[in-house]
């Protein structure tokens, strides 16, 4: 059963739409199950009624008409009690309700099992059969394990139906994607997909005026690919036998235009573009040939997705030229890099949604620097049938609204019209002091990892940097930075900053963080080798960036260097000893200049309750509070499936940070914070509360931040945090610290989702 199960998950992930998913589902299922009705009902979310979608048994020619009512019928009961129901005789059932001519009056069996993804019911899977007896538990368990394997993909391709057909017409109705939040902000705007270079698998679907062109430009791409395999062959004409010579000219023979050849051209005379047209004409090929059972033919599904691969080559270079970007372009893409970034005029770029990725990718990173609105780790989203299409994104919350219909695109060209006011009120505040009314001075930094961060840090009037990410230099080579190369980079920052300080981090790698050139490959990498662990157990690389920093620092003097994922003493003081030691040899080789300050990161809840220890050991403590959050929840932070349950501002987490900031008042040193929480206004008033003395964030947060503690006093900080420490519920801080902020007449810091 498990063959059959992957072999029908597999079917259904292939399909073009919801029909087309449901349809392989009840006709595989009841092959499957050998009974003699399958059928699917699906919630409608606007009514709530389940709508008979699809069957293999009953009436067809009903499918899409008719449905049933909460309350009414045992496929409701299903939905209700989110539990399977097995009878031997539905019709006994106080609950049994016939639908007119849908002809299940002579079926008695009855087995439905709910269709949830996300705690949301999206429908009931129902098999139904003539003979009065109870399905035993092995069905019923494959029914459960098929419903529980197909929800995912019927929640992405009941996304991807509600996107349309047909794009320059426009069609579809609206539907809401939930990711997560890459960088603040609301974008309205135009799609424009980007595909990773010679994929078959993530061409976007694109119609076209201009057809002549596209059929000129694949012909042109079947000639090129000809002439190379030509190429091949008589270059090997020598060492192959007359057998294994014929193999190119079969691999010749698929491009023809009587072959696979004549079925791309005739997609592109249907208004497909070249390269959308060669992708699914392939695709199906290639499906095709996996599927069958003898192992040679199999195997030529390779064949046909090499030949396929290199013909998207070329009609990518030859499209490369043509590319448009319309004004407000949302780039949308399976996993933005930087360099697709960089090709879109960043006067036109409105916003980023990448299917891939998390709030600590280097493409999230630069976008929050650019102050531009995305949403990361999309995964539903059917980016491939995007091009062109109306989007808005909603960087707050991590979702986007696909085809979104008037009255909610004014509701969020609302946001983004105060959002824009907002913004030139703030302006007024760049050279004031972070002071609260009573007079009390909180100095706020930046989060950086670019020269771009740079500008835009010291434009809103950034006091210093809490966090220089150290690992984006090393992300931006493919290989190790050398000392001296290290030194140039750090140098640039503590010199564009000084004599405002500069926090360096030390090389944080692991978790979501990997190296092209060092991979770390875990099963678990967010509890594996990562951060401090990493560079202690590769001395080289953590004295040679150690060497670079202090070498940098040299006539400047404003550099701090912090420890990444400590969480024991002994870490701390081994690397402690690395710092002081390079700093010996340094000043041997001529080397002016004192031991800068040395702090340590607290990100895991061991650091927390060793906060005392690790505070009498450095200079200062800098809470990294994503992370924290992400390891006292048991939660990770990147992934939209549990997204619901990471909250900043969660119980457990303002404690620890209360604790930490304790610590460290107990032991007389500085305590900052570098995450998320800081700028957020809401946030920072309770870290403000709690003594935190540095609140570092990213750039396009610090005025927001800054307004918010100008607002209030320490007094009002302080009751309201006493109020909040009492809470036992995530939403009821959220409620109290929105409803702060609305006395305070800040309600313009409050980002609900736009519904």
């Amino acid at each position: 059963m498990l063959e059959v199960l992957r072999n029908i998950v597999q079917e259904v992930n292939a399909a073009e739409s919801l029909p087309d998913a449901l349809e392989i589902i009840v006709r595989r299922v009841r092959d499957a199950m050998a009974t003699e009705v399958c059928s699917v009902y699906m919630r409608d979310p606007e009514t709530g009624r389940y709508i008979f979608q699809a069957t293999e048994g009953l009436n067809r020619d009903l499918v899409g008409l008719i449905g049933l009512d909460p309350g009414e019928g045992l496929v409701t009961l299903v939905a209700e009690r989110e539990e399977p129901v097995n009878l031997e005789s539905a019709e006994s059932h106080p609950r049994f309700q016939f639908l007119p001519d849908i002809g299940e009056e002579r079926y008695h069996s009855f087995l439905g099992v709910p269709i949830i993804h996300q705690r949301e019911v999206l429908g009931v899977l129902v098999v139904q059969q003539a003979e009065r007896r109870r399905f035993d538990e092995s069905e019923e368990a494959f029914l459960v394990t098929m419903s529980a394997q197909l929800a995912g993909v019927i929640a992405h391709a009941r996304v991807t139906g509600a996107v349309g057909v047909d794009i320059l017409a426009g069609e579809g109705s609206a539907a809401k994607v939930s990711g997560v939040p890459g960088a603040p902000g609301i974008a309205i705007g135009t799609a424009v997909v980007v595909s990773p270079s010679a994929d078959l698998y993530a061409v976007p679907r694109r119609q076209v005026d201009n057809r002549r062109r596209e059929l000129r430009a694949f012909k042109e791409a079947l000639d090129k690919v000809r002439a190379d395999i030509q190429a091949v062959a008589d270059t090997l004409t020598t060492e192959l036998s007359p057998e294994d010579h014929a193999l190119f000219d079969v691999y010749l023979g698929i491009l023809d235009d009587s072959a696979i050849g004549a079925e791309v051209a005739g997609l592109i005379k249907t208004g497909e573009w070249a390269q959308g047209a060669l992708s699914q004409v392939m695709i199906e090929h290639i499906r095709h040939f996996e599927r069958m059972e003898h192992s040679y033919l199999r195997e030529r599904a390779v064949d046909v997705k090499d030949l396929g691969t290199r013909v998207l080559a070329y009609l990518q270079e030859s499209a490369q030229d043509e590319r448009t970007y319309p004004d407000r372009t949302i780039l949308v893409a399976e996993e933005l890099t930087a360099s697709s970034l960089g090709e879109v005029p960043r006067h036109k770029l409105a916003g980023l949604i990448s299917v891939r990725g998390s709030g600590n990718s280097h493409v999230a990173i630069l976008a929050r620097a650019m102050g531009v609105p995305t949403v990361m780790g999309a995964v539903d989203l059917p980016y491939m049938r995007l091009q062109d299409r109306e989007l808005i994104i909603d960087g707050y919350n991590g979702t986007v609204h696909l085809n979104p219909p008037a009255e909610l695109k004014q509701r969020f060209q609302h946001v983004l019209d105060q959002d824009m006011a907002l913004s030139r009120d703030l302006e007024a505040l760049r050279d004031e002091p972070c002071e609260t009314l009573d007079g009390h001075r909180v100095p706020l930094w930046v989060n950086t990892g670019l020269m771009a961060d740079v500008t835009r840090s010291l434009e809103q009037g950034a006091e210093g940097v809490g966090l220089y990410r150290t690992e984006v230099p090393f992300l931006l080579r493919e290989r190790f930075p050398s000392e001296e190369e290290q030194r140039q980079t750090y140098r640039s920052q503590l010199a564009a900053f000084a004599p405002k300080p500069v926090t360096m981090r030390t090389l944080d790698i692991g978790g979501d963080k990997s190296l092209p050139y060092f991979p770390i490959e875990e099963d678990n990498p967010f509890l594996g080798w990562r951060g401090i662990r990493v560079t202690l157990d590769h001395p080289e690389i953590f004295l040679a960036q150690i060497r670079a920093m202090l070498k940098a620092n040299e006539g400047l003097g404003n550099l701090q260097i912090m420890l990444p994922m400590v969480c024991n003493v002994a870490e701390l003081e081994e690397a402690l000893e690395l710092i002081r030691r390079s700093h010996r040899e340094l000043l041997q080789e001529g080397l002016s200049g004192g031991l800068p300050q040395i702090g340590v990161m607290v990100e895991v809840p061991a650091a927390v309750y060793q906060a005392r220890a690790l505070a009498r050991r450095v200079d200062f403590l800098s809470v990294g509070s994503n992370d924290l959050t992400q390891y006292l929840l048991a939660v990770d932070r990147n992934n939209s499936r549990v997204a619901d349950l990471y909250h900043s501002m969660h119980p457990a987490v303002i404690q620890a940070l209360a604790d930490v900031a304790k610590a460290c008042q107990v032991e007389g040193k500085r305590v900052g914070i570098c995450g998320e929480l800081a700028g957020d206004p809401q946030g920072a008033v309770l870290l403000l509360a709690m003594g935190y003395d540095i609140l570092s964030m990213n750039a396009t947060s610090l005025p927001k931040v800054k307004k918010a503690l100008r607002n209030v006093s320490m007094q009002e900080a302080g009751q309201l945090l006493t109020e909040v420490m009492q809470l036992e519920e995530p939403q009821q801080v959220h409620q109290r610290m929105e409803r702060f902020l609305t006395e305070h007449g800040m309600e313009q810091f409050i980002h609900n989702p736009v519904e």
